[in-house]
């Protein structure tokens, strides 16, 4: 065992007279560190912002205007406002969890094996991350994420503190999670509309498109209600996830 290990060798070096090697964490726990980081960063996360997720789910469902999804959740009451977070919970920790936790096995497995430039792995290295993560929540979106963020990061500043790195981790995350999130919007309308469906036949993404596009006069204004919303939500959400990875890198 790595603990008795350690033990071995301190005992060895006390009696050569030597000073004891300090005790360090193990390759595996330093690994394990960022699933649990990600995890962290997920729960946190939704913790935030499910409040904002409430009047953003009601918008995309019912096409209504911010200050009617208010007065819906107004009359549900406060105690109700956290109502149905342990589904989103299980399901954020879990996925981000394990993309940052691949992203850095992934990372430092191409490193090791592969002898290319560190943006073209790391670049590798979040594609296969981003691709794991958009299997488990059928979200293509966190494959365009994790795809482009280390690119974004490479045309801001150079930045020589920890503070500058973790402003970098935010804008570049940040911006780059809420355009993305304004440019998908209509398409998570749609998915919106069809998870609500509990019974009857299934019906396809182009036929609930339609049927949407019909609802709301033909306007595709009308089909971004609630993107300012998911703008500011993705800008918060996503900045910190950047920042939460920029920090456990500096926990390892």
């Amino acid at each position: 065992l790595p603990f008795i290990k350690n033990l071995s060798n301190m005992m060895d070096s006390e009696a050569h007279g030597k000073r004891p090697p300090i005790l360090t964490s193990s390759k595996q726990d330093i690994e394990m560190k960022h699933y649990l980081c990600g995890c962290c960063a997920a729960f946190n996360n939704v913790a935030i912002t499910f409040p904002i997720q409430k009047f953003l789910f009601r918008q995309q469902l019912y096409g209504i205007k911010t200050g009617d999804a208010i007065l819906q959740l107004r009359r549900d009451g406060f105690r109700n406002l956290y109502r149905g977070i342990f589904p989103r919970l299980m399901q954020k920790t879990t996925t981000l969890a394990l993309t940052f936790g691949l992203y850095e096995d992934l990372s430092c497995l191409l490193h090791k094996h592969v002898s290319a430039p560190e943006f073209a792995t790391c670049g590798v290295a979040a594609v296969l991350a981003g691709t794991t993560e958009a299997i488990f929540t059928s979200d293509i979106q966190c494959l365009f994420f994790f795809g482009l963020r280390g690119h974004i990061k490479e045309h801001l500043p150079t930045a020589t503190t920890h503070s500058a790195h973790l402003v970098n981790d935010f804008i570049g995350g940040g911006l780059l999670g809420a355009m993305l999130g304004f440019l998908f919007f209509p398409s998570n309308v749609v998915k919106t509309r069809i998870q609500s469906q509990i019974c009857g036949e299934f019906q396809s993404f182009p036929k609930v498109f339609q049927k949407i596009w019909l609802e709301r006069d033909r306007k595709l204004i009308n089909l971004f209600r609630g993107s300012h919303l998911n703008y500011h939500l993705s800008l918060i959400s996503l900045g910190h996830n950047q920042c939460k990875g920029y920090m456990k890198k500096n926990i390892s």
